[in-house]
């Protein structure tokens, strides 16, 4: 008898053990087709920007990183549904957005560009009536490239991830894409499958599409959570790690400007 309770103590003890060691995880929702913020090594590992920001908010926390891959336009109902409990992948923070989840502060901020070959003679949005450009399916490029170049004739073809879009470009697919300028510049026009094409245009930040930079979004209602990252973001910027961070990867701020 003694040694029958013994053993169910030990199984409980066992039990509570698990529950509280993976109450002590972060699970964090990226898409890693984003170089340098998010992407695969030749390994198969997640690595970039994100990745170690994240790392780093996770030791701020006390808390285990554990990554959930997910394509891009389904990342809002993957975080509704409890499938992770963040979202730490260049998100930005939009009103459309906030409507049905909740963001952090910005952990960066950086434009978006326009993409065409470099034998294109731009001379503004006009110029890319009867192009096929292609972007990233639920992102804020997309929203521009349907409200501000459709109109002036541009054929927007949205993918499920921007590797893709870079797949159709060099297929010939495809005339260009809209995208994040770093991701980019320092991804496929930084290859020598980008050398024919450029960046057109000037940056792309309007507010209303684009947001005031890429925070970490979480469901509505996790306030305490919320205000956790909030605090790890400035610890992690006035100790100097955030900027030891991104030194890795950019050559610029790329916390942006207010």
């Amino acid at each position: 008898m003694h040694i029958k309770w013994l053993a169910l103590a030990v199984g409980s003890a066992m039990a509570f053990a698990s529950v509280s060691a993976s109450a002590q995880d972060l699970r964090v929702a990226v898409d890693p087709t984003y170089e340098p913020f998010v992407y695969k090594n030749e390994q198969g590992e997640l690595v970039g920007f994100n990745i170690d920001f994240s790392h780093a908010i996770c030791e701020e926390l006390k808390r285990n990183c554990v990554f959930v891959e997910q394509v891009w336009d389904a990342m809002i109902p993957g975080l509704q549904s409890r499938r992770y409990d963040v979202i730490i992948s260049d998100m930005s923070i939009t009103e459309e957005r906030k409507k049905v989840i909740d963001f952090t502060d910005r952990y960066y901020k950086t434009p978006g560009t326009i993409v065409v070959r470099k034998s294109l003679d731009y001379q503004g949005h006009d110029s890319l009536k009867g192009l096929r450009l292609g972007v990233l399916k639920g992102s804020t490029h997309e929203r521009y490239a349907e409200g501000e170049l459709a109109p002036k004739g541009a054929q927007i073809i949205s993918y499920e991830a921007q590797d893709q879009v870079y797949l159709d470009i060099n297929a010939g697919r495809l005339d260009g894409t809209v995208a994040d300028k770093v991701e980019v510049t320092g991804g496929f026009l930084s290859k020598p499958e980008g050398q024919d094409f450029k960046t057109v245009g000037p940056d792309l930040l309007e507010e209303k599409y684009f947001g005031a930079g890429m925070g970490i979004a979480l469901r509505k209602g996790q306030d305490e959570l919320r205000e956790q990252l909030n605090a790890a973001i400035a610890s992690l910027r006035s100790s100097g790690k955030y900027q030891q961070i991104a030194s890795k990867y950019f050559d610029f701020d790329v916390y942006g400007e207010d």
